[in-house]
């Protein structure tokens, strides 16, 4: 989380996971990571990457956070390497395919057409590849989703791929394509719990970190699991 902003953002993220049968602990960039204490992570929202993480100079009014870049590169290198689920929000699903080599745009709104919202409410539509993983986990049925970015996913990091998109192209979620689990959305699911199809994401990720903690496939039992509920 954010130091500044995560202690707004953190009790519904908590929320969330709870509705979906899991414990969460809060760390930002003032707490000592401890990968062998949890069997996932959440990488949330919050300030713009900074722009020499994926090799190109500020050309966009950009928000940073050094420290939390760092600390977030760490984290998801580490958890990928120890093959640890992830879900990553907004910032997070851009610091995903930045660690995975990818690229952003850093004025998203520049490049595609896409009407800019600036909102939690639900006011995206947002479509869903019916070969994804976020297919089986939320449904192919277009998605009504908030936005609140202004970077996007530009080029795809390694082993990634596009699993939602809006009306202009502009990419809204990506995942992995081999273990560990791991999807990053673009909108803030945190805030729209009262929908089940993003209640889902985080009852996903919970399944994923069971079935880390138990060695099984993570990816597959995870829609296993959730088919069977």
């Amino acid at each position: 989380m954010s130091r500044h902003s995560g202690w707004r953002i953190f009790p519904l993220i908590w929320l969330n996971l709870a509705l979906a049968g899991a414990r969460a602990l809060r760390w930002d960039t003032a707490e000592e990571i401890d990968l062998d204490r949890v069997d996932g992570i959440v990488i949330g929202g919050g300030d713009d990457i900074a722009p020499s993480l994926y090799g190109t100079e500020i050309v966009a009014r950009v928000t940073l956070d050094p420290a939390r870049d760092r600390m977030e590169q760490s984290l998801i290198a580490q958890a990928l390497a120890q093959n640890l689920p992830i879900l990553g929000i907004c910032r997070g699903a851009q610091m995903l395919n930045v660690v995975l080599g990818g690229t952003l745009h850093q004025n998203a709104f520049g490049v595609y057409g896409s009407r800019k919202y600036s909102t939690i409410l639900p006011r995206r539509n947002v479509s869903i590849r019916r070969d994804s993983h976020l297919a089986r986990i939320a449904g192919t049925d277009p998605m009504r989703v908030n936005a609140l970015h202004s970077q996007a996913v530009n080029r795809l990091g390694r082993d990634l791929r596009i699993a939602a998109t809006d009306e202009a192209g502009m990419v809204q979620a990506v995942e992995r394509t081999a273990e560990p689990f791991a999807i990053g959305v673009q909108w803030h699911p945190e805030h729209l719990f009262y929908a089940r199809r993003q209640r889902r994401l985080f009852r996903a990720l919970t399944l994923a970190a069971r079935a880390y903690g138990a060695g099984r496939d993570q990816r597959d039992g995870v829609a296993t699991d959730l088919a069977a509920q």
